[in-house]
Order: structure tokens, then sequence, then C-alpha cells
């Protein structure tokens, strides 16, 4: 048995933490100022969708697909990205707020994170070549074992990686935040 369709539906202040969103494919629908914190998303289909100025932290996002959504100006704290359908996977979030989330061994080559605070939020084993971090917070964000070829760190702030234990060919990085590349050497810069 299919989902239903629901298509070209705009979502304007709901919440969704006591009764849920009901299951469905979502095609071009917009959710605007909606709570989904600690709520079931689980099982769901978003096809070109945006959500914009949501909450989303902590919902269960187990087995969902997201193919060409937008997430702007939400609160995405501790999702587990690595739990989504990842057949289509296609998304870019902007001004978002995703600390101690995790895309743990996740393929995101190409991905786009703009303006999105990402504090302890975990990308070990993730293939993020040619990936682009455009002015976003990575203090303590987990960076081991994963791919950063070609990634562009340069406008981001509080990098912390460890080149031994990544593989950043190509990837760029400004003056100012190169240095946060010997912090596990635990040496002094003056």
């Amino acid at each position: 048995m299919g989902l239903n369709f629901v298509g070209d539906k705009t979502f304007r202040g709901q919440n969704f933490t006591k009764v849920r969103l009901p299951k469905a494919e979502y095609e071009n629908c917009i959710f605007e100022g909606c709570d989904f914190s600690n709520s079931y998303l689980d099982n769901q289909n978003f096809l070109e969708c945006e959500f914009i100025d949501c909450n989303l932290s902590n919902a269960n996002i187990a087995n969902t697909t997201f193919n060409e959504v937008l997430f702007s100006s939400c609160k995405m704290i501790g999702l587990k990205f690595e739990t989504l359908n990842d057949f289509l996977i296609a998304f870019r979030f902007k001004d978002c707020t995703m600390n101690l989330s995790s895309f743990y061994q996740m393929e995101l080559k190409n991905q786009r994170f703009e303006h999105c605070k990402l504090i302890q939020t975990d990308f070990v084993e993730s293939d993020l070549t040619a990936s682009v971090f455009d002015a976003c917070d990575l203090q303590n964000a987990r960076f081991e074992d994963s791919n950063l070829e070609k990634v562009d760190f340069r406008t981001s702030l509080n990098i912390g990686l460890n080149p031994n234990k990544n593989h950043i060919k190509k990837a760029k990085f400004s003056k100012d935040n190169v240095l946060g590349l010997l912090n596990d050497f635990d040496i002094i810069v003056e």
C-alpha cells in the first residue's frame, strides 16, 4: 500500500508535536513556522519541499526521503540524518541551527551548508567531496576518516580537524581558519 499524495500545499504555524503529520508523499509543499520537535517524521517522502523557520529538533526521521528539499532558518538539533532513506537524497541548508546532529557515514557530495551552526555535529566517515561550508560555525564538529577532498571551508569558523585522519586533498581553507588543522598536534602557534 502506497503513501497518500499531498501536493502544492502550504502548512503555516502548525504544531505536530502532539498529533503527527499524516504519513504521505509530500510534493512541492511549504512548511512554515511549524513545530516538529520530538515528533515522528519517519517513513515520509518529501519531494521539492521547503521547511522555513521550523523546529525539527530531535524528530524521528528514520526511512524518510528528502529529495530536493530546502531547509531555511530551521532549528534541527540532534537529528540523525544517517537514518534517512538515502535513495535520491538531496537537500540544502541555509541559516539553520544543526548542533549535535549526525551525518555519520553519509554520502554528501556537493552538499551546501550556508550560514549554519554545526556545533558538535558528527561527520565521521562521511563523503563530503566538493561540498561547501559557507560561513558556518563548526565548533567541535567531528571529522574523522571523512572524505573532505575539494571541500570549501574558507568562510567558516572554528574548524578543527586532523589532516592525518581525513582525506583533505585540494580542500580550501582561509589563512585565518587553517590553524584548526593543527589542534590535534598540541602545538603552540604565536
